[in-house]
């Protein structure tokens, strides 16, 4: 049965990072029958960017020679920034079987594409000041450690003037019981302002527990809170200028898939975070 209550973290970063990786290496499984359906999509010059994301970005024009996507999972999104007009793109993730996934997506289109597995609070020195664009969001941030080192990874990346692009998963959503058919706090407790990692119970948990074969100790994925105020601190302590923040009521995925309209549309349940970096 899948974990429901709190449970004894790993010792340290490095061990939550490892089970993450082990965790999204068995959810890689998920997307395998999805390659061929999104090189059609791609190849066909759609992307799967969402209208808000594309009216923020501007993208189709000249301005983004190369798009660095954080914790980019098996490319689709980031394939979608070349799509859009990003010339060249690079994926950064965690999970080598999800960047399989990507790197047969990228080849089977002949996409200008780099896919690099590392820990994202550890990207290479090689891509700093590389990127007209950094991307990431769509439940990213919570598989991150460290927020405030996240936010100088990013603003390393950057070329002067390039811009930093968020488009997440509001965190209030991790205050809601995931079920429930009203806003209800979550059975095992935790708060809007809780700061320790937490065992996840919905996605990628649930997969992973019928993926993983009867006697088996399915991996644990391990998820961190980080309100709004720390991504927006974090980003511009990191040298970036904050220059949009826009909350959405719509999700972008069904975080609180039993909540009727009317009670989901009263609260936000996405955020986009612009910031750019400052030229010399």
């Amino acid at each position: 049965m899948t974990e429901t209550g709190p449970a004894p973290d790993p010792p340290d970063e490095r061990a939550r990072v490892a089970a993450n990786r082990a965790a999204w290496d068995v959810t890689a499984a998920k997307y395998v029958g999805d390659v061929e359906r999104n090189v059609a999509l791609l190849r066909a010059g759609r992307s799967a960017l969402f209208p808000a994301e594309r009216a923020a970005l501007g993208l189709g024009t000249t301005w983004c020679g190369c798009a660095v996507h954080l914790q980019c999972s098996h490319g689709l999104d980031t394939l979608s920034l070349w799509v859009e007009g990003a010339r060249r793109v690079v994926g950064v993730d965690v999970s080598g079987r999800m960047l399989d996934l990507a790197r047969a997506a990228s080849d089977a289109l002949g996409a200008p594409a780099t896919w690099l597995q590392a820990n994202v609070l550890d990207v290479p020195a090689s891509l700093d000041g590389s990127a007209d664009l950094v991307y990431t969001g769509k439940g990213a941030l919570p598989w991150v450690g460290d927020i405030e080192r996240w936010a100088q990874v990013a603003a390393r990346m950057l070329a002067p003037g390039g811009l930093l692009f968020v488009y997440e998963g509001h965190p209030l959503d991790w205050v809601w019981e995931h079920k429930a058919t009203a806003y209800e706090p979550r059975r095992e407790g935790g708060g809007y302002f809780d700061r320790a990692p937490r065992v996840n119970r919905d996605f990628p948990a649930l997969f992973i527990e019928n993926a993983t074969p009867a006697g088996a100790e399915p991996p644990r994925a391990y998820e961190h809170q980080w309100t709004l105020g720390a991504v927006v601190s974090a980003v511009a302590g990191a040298g970036l200028r904050v220059e949009r923040l826009t909350e959405y009521a719509e999700p972008f995925w069904p975080a609180l898939p039993e909540l009727p309209p009317e009670l989901l549309r009263l609260l936000p349940h996405a955020y986009s975070l612009e910031a750019r970096k400052p030229h010399a």
